[in-house]
């Protein structure tokens, strides 16, 4: 069981005023807020163990390094890789996703060859591949999205077939909170060979990932989404694809050997790592996931589950209220209209009541264009939010309302 008492105090910022109100911060999609337990791992780190990792010999380099890569074992770990040598540190989801497009796709890709991803995505699982389908000539194939926020699975035949060369896939929406059926598109693409990624941003803090068991071939995630610093996130891929993939960047650590003949790269995963690694980030993110762990990934499922049913409750009660998307497996992010009023006047006012909350397109404008609307205000919850705290949610528009009305 979740005691959110509790949890919060382990979160300090949430007990901030804003305009002389205590804040409500339900923008955890966005990114979301560091326990004290995230930020004492790296406080110990650069207080009694800070160095540069793998290159030196002396005791702090080695305990740094030790902790680095502790770190990518937690993570193997976490979401049930078979093997840490599948873990690549890079600066976020954003990154993982360019480094596949460049490293894994654009070698392969030719002329007439096709990419797969669906009319939900995050600009960052859609620009990317679209610029290396633009650079090769090939074609972006989009899932369609239903008007419920579901995608259609049933265009699925008639868009995979042997041109495509991946499929690339949220897990979970940033903007509908719609959880798709992955493990139906991961099964469909393998059948013809195709590897899937996956984009697990939004999955990775609210349910259990396990990646053998979904049989992905990629999935990248950001730590900041999970409790964790800004600037780290993770590749997994599978070990045989990313032996196969060659650098994207070029630097120290990632390589054997060096000479102005040529360069012997180092083995997986360093030699996807150039450059000093983000040693306090992969620190933070371990601690992080075991902030998460101790919780239960189940438990939190729980909460938030029963936590989102009951903003829904309210939400729908409201008069000129649209919430956008409506898919039957949804996870704690809810976005929705007011009729007569742009979502950035909602926030701004919002805001003045000590409710944060995302307005805009969030990254994901071809969802936006699917229900004809330019924006939508957005509330992302967490395990640290209460049910008091959608009680003042729905006050705040109220008062929106009550002022813009």
């Amino acid at each position: 069981m979740i005691d959110v008492n509790k949890i919060r105090e382990d979160f300090p910022i949430l007990s901030t005023e804003v305009y002389g109100k205590r804040l409500v911060y339900v923008d955890n999609a966005a990114t979301t807020q560091k326990p004290k337990q995230v930020m004492d791992a790296i406080q110990d780190l650069y207080s009694t163990s800070y160095s540069n990792v793998h290159r030196g010999v002396h005791f702090l380099s080695q305990k740094s390094t030790s902790l680095f890569e502790g770190a990518r074992d937690r993570i193997a770990s976490f979401i049930n890789a078979s093997s840490s040598k599948g873990i690549v540190f890079v600066k976020g989801a954003t990154e993982a996703v360019n480094l596949v497009a460049s490293s894994y796709l654009e070698p392969i890709l030719s002329q007439g060859d096709a990419i797969l991803i669906s009319e939900m995505e995050h600009h960052s699982n859609l620009v990317p591949w679209q610029m290396v389908a633009e650079k090769k000539g090939a074609e972006l194939r989009i899932i369609p999205l239903k008007e419920n926020g579901d995608l259609d699975y049933d265009a699925l035949p008639n868009l995979l077939d042997d041109s495509v060369k991946l499929v690339a896939l949220t897990h979970m929406s940033n903007s509908l909170g719609t959880i798709n059926q992955v493990e139906k598109v991961i099964s469909s693409a393998h059948k013809l060979n195709i590897p899937v990624l996956l984009d697990g941003a939004q999955s990775i803090a609210h349910m259990a990932i396990d990646v053998q068991a979904l049989d992905c071939d990629f999935f990248v995630f950001s730590g900041h989404k999970i409790y964790a610093p800004t600037g780290i996130g993770v590749l997994y891929a599978k070990s045989k694809i990313l032996q196969g993939m060659q650098p994207y960047q070029g630097g120290g650590d990632m390589i054997l050997n060096v000479s102005f003949e040529g360069t012997e790269y180092n083995d997986i995963p360093y030699r996807f790592e150039a450059g000093t690694p983000n040693v306090e980030g992969a620190v933070g993110l371990a601690a992080a996931i075991d902030y998460v762990s101790d919780l239960g990934l189940e438990n939190i499922d729980q909460y938030e589950r029963e936590l989102t049913a009951y903003a829904y409750e309210k939400l729908t009660a409201i008069d000129g209220l649209r919430i956008i998307g409506d898919a039957p497996n949804r996870g704690s992010i809810i976005s929705f209209v007011l009729e007569g009023i742009h979502p950035h006047d909602v926030g701004t006012i919002m805001d003045m009541e000590g409710v944060a909350v995302r307005t805009g397109h969030h990254c994901t404008q071809p969802v936006m264009d699917c229900y004809h609307i330019p924006a939508t205000t957005r509330i992302s919850l967490s395990f640290y939010n209460t049910a008091e705290e959608i009680d003042i949610i729905i006050a705040a528009i109220k008062k929106v309302k009550e002022l813009m009305g």
